[in-house]
């Protein structure tokens, strides 16, 4: 029986409510009931904030704890990073400062010449001497005029002080200095620093936090100053695009402002490496003594930064360890490639490696005599400071400049480290016999070092102190690169 349509549908119109209304879904029995606009709705939107502003993109806005979980796990993070630089820099922190003093170490070319009346630290006497033979030397009959010792007057100045005659003679060294010519590595400084009285094993590691805060500084900075760079001259990299030094002009010049910025804490590093560990010498209690010592006598911070004989080195030497690595193993690569196609990291992965290694080499011979200069430079007080307490021997004339330093390390030192000292054996003989030998000793003065170089004459060995290290440094890397597999990391060879 069908059921009658209604006649108009206007009786069964209704308004709408205004408020918003969600019902669940109607049921699929038989017996549902017909929806109903105007029936209670089951929610409503409710005006009450909740706890988190920004619609629950972050659980930590608006959570304290959460926050604060945060805010720990990255100053672990901090701390941890922080540590692990310590850690490295601490590793190669006796190399590094081994190598320092034997950069400023100043060997003058007579080093060991025998002077009339000067005895030498580096004298070996034959432990079969005995003392009846010294006293006889030492110990005059005054009865007799003609038995006394025949040593000439030493010199002395107008106050009554000795002349230093030799910078290896015994009674002129300052006890706080490391003699001449004992050490010829890095290795060799590093163990001599250690063994030595005045210093001790400690020393090995003078500087360490200056040389970890400037890594560390360093590391964060560069990537910052290339991105400014990026960002300030990216209307002019367009016009520089056919201009082959286009790829390394960002990265050379973050480089050298970063050195730049950081040049004062260079040269606190070294000052701590190279001044006296003993208490009565010591010139700086610490970094922050010395930097504000330099500030006050030499010059403040425009002198820190600005004068000639840092701000040039600086310049050189953070110019040239950029731009060195980035040029020369795409040099060798082209020349490894014998005409071929060229060499890539992605098609020859190995031969690329070994050209790498080859521009290390190469890179090391131009910039460690600039390094040289600058270190040498750098212990060079300036203004109304006092002369530094070094504890090693320091060139007692100031150097006027990168090419000065470069031209009288050349020409006024020798290079044949370490110096090797002849042993004068003594024998037992009577006194007339002994006299004829003094005659002709001190007739033909014999000198006291063997087999003396080519080197003794040139200082360009001194240029180039801890090349060995370094080199040796490249080739672990490299061979660890190849071992592994991935892409070594260069800055373990920068020691």
């Amino acid at each position: 029986m069908s059921s009658t349509p209604p006649s108009s549908l206007r009786d069964l119109y209704t308004s709408p409510s205004d408020a918003w209304s969600f019902l669940p879904p109607p049921s699929s029995s038989e017996n549902s009931t017909v929806f109903s606009p105007s029936s209670t709705p089951s929610y409503e939107w409710s005006t009450r904030t909740r706890s988190n502003p920004l619609f629950e993109l972050s659980t930590s806005i608006g959570n304290d704890s959460a926050l604060n979980t945060n805010i720990i796990i990255t100053v672990k993070g901090l701390l941890a990073a922080a540590f692990l630089q310590y850690a490295t820099t601490a590793l190669v922190m006796p190399l590094d400062v081994g190598k320092t003093l034997l950069q400023v170490q100043w060997v003058p070319r007579d080093a060991g010449e025998v002077v009339p009346g000067a005895v030498l630290t580096t004298d070996v006497v034959d432990e079969e001497e005995e003392l009846s033979d010294s006293s006889n030397e030492y110990f005059a009959d005054p009865s007799k005029p003609d038995s006394s010792p025949s040593i000439p007057p030493r010199l002395s100045d107008e106050r009554g002080y000795v002349v230093r005659q030799s910078v290896l003679e015994e009674g002129t060294i300052p006890e706080y200095v490391i003699p001449v010519g004992s050490a010829a590595g890095s290795w060799g400084m590093a163990k001599r620093l250690g063994r030595f009285r005045a210093e001790g094993w400690l020393s090995l590691w003078k500087g360490l936090l200056t040389s970890s805060v400037s890594d560390a500084l360093s590391v964060g900075l560069q990537p910052l100053i290339h991105a400014v760079l990026q960002s300030v001259l990216s209307p002019a990299l367009p016009l520089l695009s056919t201009s082959p030094m286009q790829p390394l002009l960002l990265p050379v010049a973050s480089h050298v402002l970063t050195g730049f910025f950081l040049s004062p804490l260079d040269l606190i590093r070294t000052r701590l490496i190279v001044q006296s560990a003993m208490p009565r010498y010591r010139t700086y209690s610490g970094p922050i003594d010395a930097l504000r010592q330099i500030l006050s006598h030499e010059g403040g911070l425009k002198g820190v930064y600005f004068h000639p004989h840092l701000l040039i080195p600086t310049l050189l030497d953070c110019t040239l360890r950029t731009l060195v690595p980035l040029t020369l193993p795409g040099l060798f690569a082209s020349y490894l490639s014998f005409g071929g196609a060229p060499l890539t990291p992605e098609t020859r992965p190995f031969m690329w490696s070994v050209a790498e290694l080859l521009g290390g080499f190469a890179g090391l011979l131009i910039t460690l005599p600039i390094e040289t200069a600058r270190r040498r430079l750098q212990v060079q007080v300036r203004g109304t400071a006092k002369p530094l307490k070094a504890c090693v021997e320091l060139r007692p004339a100031p150097y006027n400049g990168v090419v000065d330093a470069l031209w009288h390390i050349l020409t006024e030192e020798r290079s044949d480290l370490p110096l090797k000292p002849k042993k004068r054996h003594r024998r037992h003989s009577s006194g007339k016999a002994k006299g004829k030998e003094k005659e002709k000793t001190a007739e033909e003065p014999e000198d006291v070092y063997e087999n003396e170089s080519w080197l003794r004459n040139t200082g360009a060995g001194q240029l180039y102190r801890g090349l060995g290290i370094r080199m040796a440094a490249s080739v672990t890397v490299f061979v660890l690169g190849m071992l592994s597999g991935d892409e070594p990391d260069v800055g373990w060879a920068e020691l």
